[in-house]
């Protein structure tokens, strides 16, 4: 089985990720599921997302956790119980976790594409990274605010959050692989550390 990386972020946070790299029968091997998630792959059309799923069922035995752990908000927010916190992200040939005894989490997995230049307005200030004259550079950059974002909306847990306007990310340089996030909205605003990575076109966001 594929577990990628794993990353200790301190005693009580970590982070893991799978690259998908097994058959559907070879994911379905040393896990078990509950009757409302085999109808949930059952009616799943791609067969990527599908193996997202069941690759994040071995990812969650990675922390002592079995499909029967995990439950979701009226927000569509994966919940666990006894005081433990859980994110979780799919794109293409990865999937990811983190997982914390200690706070709420978020994590973000992208792949880095082109497309992002053309949406960038929509969620921060384009004018902010006009000085980055090298394309691959802006993709990358862009793509690390876009899931520092994501990271911090899959946090708050509701839909009312805009990034554009609730959700502020610090400016940050490639080589610190951290910057800060805070949510502003309805008054408050809290603070959030931010960490990220990049593998095989990849970008990894995650955010306690």
């Amino acid at each position: 089985m594929a577990l990628y990386k794993t990353l200790t972020i301190n005693a009580a946070t970590k982070v893991f990720i799978w690259k998908i790299e097994e058959s559907l029968d070879e994911l379905k091997q040393g896990i078990s599921l509950t009757k409302n998630s085999e109808q949930r792959l059952a009616d799943m059309k791609s067969e990527i997302h599908q193996k997202g799923f069941l690759s994040i069922r071995h990812l969650l035995k990675e922390v002592g956790l079995t499909d029967t752990d995990l439950h979701y908000d009226e927000f569509g927010k994966p919940k666990l119980t006894n005081g433990r916190f859980i994110s979780i992200t799919h794109s293409f040939g990865f999937t990811g976790i983190i997982f914390s005894y200690e706070s709420e989490v978020g994590i973000d997995i992208e792949k880095q594409r082109e497309k992002i230049l053309k949406i960038a307005h929509k969620f921060t200030p384009i004018e902010e990274y006009k000085t980055i004259a090298n394309v691959d550079a802006l993709i990358s950059k862009l793509t690390i605010v876009w899931g520092a974002k994501e990271s911090l909306y899959k946090i708050y847990g509701k839909k009312k959050l805009l990034f554009l306007h609730h959700i502020y990310i610090e400016d940050f340089k490639f080589a610190d692989e951290k910057t800060i996030g805070d949510i502003r909205y309805n008054g408050e605003e809290t603070s959030y550390e931010i960490q990220f990575l990049e593998f095989e076109g990849f970008t990894c966001v995650y955010a306690y």
